[in-house]
């Protein structure tokens, strides 16, 4: 059973339909006690860092996903949630974030070295590339195209979290983990066989009671 984390800033329509196209067993809920008695958590998020992590404070979800995390029980960040996974992000000024993988969230420079300017947010259809393809959540996933939507980007110095990257004028870090902690930048739900693959893969791992590094 996957537990969906509501605290308000989700995409969960569309992450629910995705699980139940897949046939995966869910409950969507902001309840720590029927949070606790699943065998896989997901993190949506849209919106701004800052406000996500007041909520998830006030909440008392924030030390709920740390203990999560610890129990070596499997973890998936989308889109905002992803970054919510990192230490700490520059949007609207500093804020620590969950602290569950190494990194620092920081805004889109919004142009290359040589000064050229490219569109903030990125957003739309952008090519993965893997680092790791033979971790779990990204067996039998292709290469292929994932739709992004986002004005901040992950800085990290540890490149065993980078499990797929894809290029925006940066290189993007576009699937993360260590361990049972795992994130995507993009919307898998919104990401036609791609995105499906890998939220099919994340069920596999729930099932499993498995970890993205052996």
């Amino acid at each position: 059973m996957i537990g969906i984390v509501d605290y308000g800033m989700g995409n969960l329509h569309s992450v629910s339909k995705a699980l139940e196209r897949l046939e995966l067993d869910y409950i969507l809920t902001d309840n720590i006690e029927e949070l606790k008695k699943v065998d896989g958590l997901l993190l949506p998020g849209v919106g701004a860092f800052p406000d996500a992590m007041k909520t998830l404070n006030e909440m008392g979800l924030s030390d709920f996903l740390r203990e999560w995390a610890e129990s070596g029980k499997p973890l998936l960040g989308i889109c905002l949630g992803m970054q919510l996974l990192f230490e700490e992000s520059t949007e609207h000024g500093e804020t620590t974030g969950l602290g569950l993988l190494p990194g620092r969230v920081e805004r889109f420079v919004g142009h290359d070295a040589n000064g050229v300017k490219y569109k903030v947010p990125h957003m739309g259809w952008n090519k993965l590339e893997f680092h790791q393809p033979d971790q779990p959540l990204l067996q039998d996933v292709e290469e292929g195209h994932v739709y992004f939507v986002h004005s901040y980007v992950v800085k990290t110095e540890a490149e065993d979290v980078l499990l797929a990257t894809s290029e925006y004028d940066v290189t993007v870090p576009a699937v993360v983990g260590r361990n049972n902690v795992l994130g995507t930048q993009f919307h898998p739900e919104k990401s036609s066989h791609v995105g499906m693959a890998i939220l099919r893969n994340f069920g596999e791992l729930v099932t499993q009671g498995g970890e993205v590094r052996e």
